[in-house]
């Protein structure tokens, strides 16, 4: 039998709103902390609904494995009953601009002086330092600042943004490790501490062979488009129905590949028998693998190419992706009741622990979990009937 989630027992006081923020308390909760997400009494979930009042896939897909709370911050009543909340947990997150939670009383100073084992931490657009810590980021605007839009893309398009919003999610990821590190800490010292990270931060940190190109030659990298800069042929190539990806990425694949494709003589091109020189004469060596890819379909190549070792795979839409069988067997795709969508569709667990194993809930309703949660932390149903009435909480 799998024993508790890992991080049973661990309670997180939630004031993120948005996406990085969010996507982090999901990550706790999907493995088992139990994730208290703090909403406003009035205007709850604003930008999150659509026009009828209905939750959308923005807020959907970021606030599973939670427990919703209606309190407000605006009053002294309200931040009374997070304050002791949070004297009783273990982390407390937000991703305000800097300088907000210290002006509503909840700074890491003030609550490690009544918590010492608290751990708070906080997201932001650039950085708790720096001339740049007041300025709002959003996640195109750090894709933008991070250098990452200036190697995505082609030359003939310019700077693109990636697909999702990489930096808020990386975000959030990076968020997450953080106050997992702490929690371990903790073990340690008995001490809480702050845990930062920043959208920018998030994004510059995985840059990789970006940044050590740069480093290296002392030249910004342009953008990357669909080919892998430091390999060739590693890319997206053209059979006869459609386009697909193949990754040669040695010698040796190099040598069985121009056999696959009926084009041995490839390998003793002096264009194209060293890898700098596939490289340099990329657009050469694109063409010529084209013309022998589109005698047949791109899953003919794929089958063949991954019979001898070589990583090739479709470029698929979403849909296409999760009606494969590989996703379900994976189990990428969950399905559970949810009270006013009926069905809820979401991702599924992208780490799969043996003996500690994560799990999904749907997402909560708005102030589902207040009475719920309060009751449990001390408050007697006359305490909340008050707090109703002078809207602290709802």
């Amino acid at each position: 039998m799998p024993d508790r989630p890992p991080l049973e027992g661990i309670k997180v006081v939630d004031f993120t709103r948005y996406l990085a923020g969010p996507f982090c308390t999901q990550i706790l909760g999907d493995y088992g902390a139990e994730v208290l997400k703090v909403e406003p009494v009035t205007g709850a979930r604003g930008e999150m609904g659509d026009e009828s009042g209905h939750d959308t896939y923005f807020f959907l897909s970021t606030n599973r494995s939670k427990k919703s709370i209606q309190v407000s911050t605006k009053t002294a009543e309200g931040r009374a009953v997070l304050q002791r909340l949070i004297d009783g947990a273990d982390v407390v997150i937000d991703n305000f601009r800097p300088g907000v939670m210290a002006a509503i009383g909840f700074s890491y100073a003030q609550l490690a002086a009544r918590n010492p084992r608290i751990i708070a931490c906080s997201i932001s657009g650039f950085g708790a330092t720096g001339p740049l810590r007041d300025y709002p980021g959003f996640d195109q605007i750090a894709q933008g600042f991070s250098g990452l839009m200036s190697v995505t893309g082609t030359a003939e398009s310019g700077p693109t943004r990636v697909g999702i919003a990489i930096c808020d999610l990386l975000g959030g990821i990076f968020a997450a490790q953080g106050i997992l590190l702490a929690l371990e800490a903790r073990h340690r010292s008995g001490r809480g501490q702050q845990v930062e990270t920043s959208l920018v931060e998030a994004i510059v940190s995985i840059l990789s062979w970006s940044a050590g190109i740069y480093f290296d030659t002392g030249k910004t990298p342009g953008p990357a488009g669909n080919h892998h800069p430091l390999s060739s042929p590693h890319g997206v190539f053209q059979a006869a129905d459609r386009p697909f990806n193949i990754a040669v990425g040695n010698e040796a694949m190099w040598r069985t590949f121009v056999k696959v494709i009926g084009r041995p003589e490839l390998a003793g091109d002096p264009r194209f028998d060293k890898l700098g020189h596939r490289i340099k004469h990329r657009a050469a060596l694109t063409d010529a693998i084209n013309a022998a890819l589109k005698s047949h379909p791109a899953a003919h190549w794929m089958a063949l190419f991954n019979q001898r070792g070589i990583p090739s795979g479709p470029i698929q839409t979403i849909e296409e992706m999760f009606n494969h069988p590989q996703i379900a067997a994976r189990e990428m795709l969950l399905k559970m009741a949810h009270p006013a969508l009926g069905e809820f569709k979401t991702t599924g667990l992208g780490v799969k622990l043996g003996d500690t194993p994560g799990q999904v809930t749907r997402p909560p309703l708005v102030g589902e979990h207040t009475e719920q949660v309060l009751l449990a932390h001390g408050y007697t149903r006359a305490e909340l009937a008050h707090l109703r009435e002078i809207k602290a909480i709802k």
